[in-house]
């Protein structure tokens, strides 16, 4: 049973089940500020939790939870309050906290979509040459699910390809597979935090080199 439309929704089709119920549904923007959107994830998550107590919930949290400059943003706090409640009132769960998604379409504001839209139309833009990134096809969500089984017990799992990304290799990526040119200039900022990755997660990625892996998402999404 999958709860939601978007991006992480859709690519659950080849993991749904009768027995699990993928919540899909929420607040995909992390820079919104508005109470009532909140609100509205927590409501529908609650809701449907209560009318499906035998089901498993599998719930799509965020590794922005380990960062510590969004500690007080109000999207990490709302993904906190929602583990929080999973963990307390939900008997059978998997929280996937994930890294930078990247599929087709979806949300303009996450990294690679951002960088991809600023190369493609010649947009000035600056590069953050201290800036690490997690990343994580789309695809890879419902193939890690189908692998890892979910009759194990209550966890939390950080899920993305384990290897931090610097920004000059994504754009150089993208910029070979599209034959354009960023126009950015450099600024010596940026930061990044430190992810522990079960080994669940390090053997599911184990057999692709992070060139490899970051070539096959620019093969596929440019």
């Amino acid at each position: 049973m999958i709860i939601g439309t978007g991006l992480v929704a859709n690519s659950l089709k080849t993991a749904d089940s009768r027995e699990i119920l993928f919540f899909a549904s929420g607040v995909s923007n992390s820079l919104e500020t508005r109470a009532s959107e909140f609100e509205r994830e927590f409501s529908l998550l609650k809701n449907t939790c209560a009318e499906n107590k035998e089901k498993k919930l599998v719930y799509f949290s965020t590794l922005s939870i380990l960062d510590q400059s969004k500690q007080n943003s109000p999207y990490v706090v709302h993904k906190k309050e929602i583990e929080q409640y999973i963990e307390n009132n939900v008997d059978h769960y998997l929280i996937l906290r994930i890294g930078n998604i990247v599929g087709q379409g979806g949300n303009p504001n996450t990294l690679f979509n951002f960088l991809k839209t600023q190369i493609a139309n010649h947009n000035q833009f600056t590069l953050h040459l201290k800036a690490r990134r997690l990343l994580l096809d789309i695809e890879d969500i419902s193939k890690f699910i189908n692998s890892y089984g979910l009759e194990a017990g209550n966890k939390v799992i950080n899920i993305s390809y384990p290897y931090y990304y610097d920004l000059k290799e994504i754009i150089s990526s993208i910029e070979k597979k599209a034959n354009k040119k960023g126009l950015y200039s450099e600024a010596d900022e940026g930061d990044f935090y430190k992810v522990d990755f079960d080994e669940d997660i390090i053997t599911f990625f184990s057999k692709i080199s992070p060139e490899d892996y970051l070539e096959n998402l620019t093969q596929k999404y440019i």
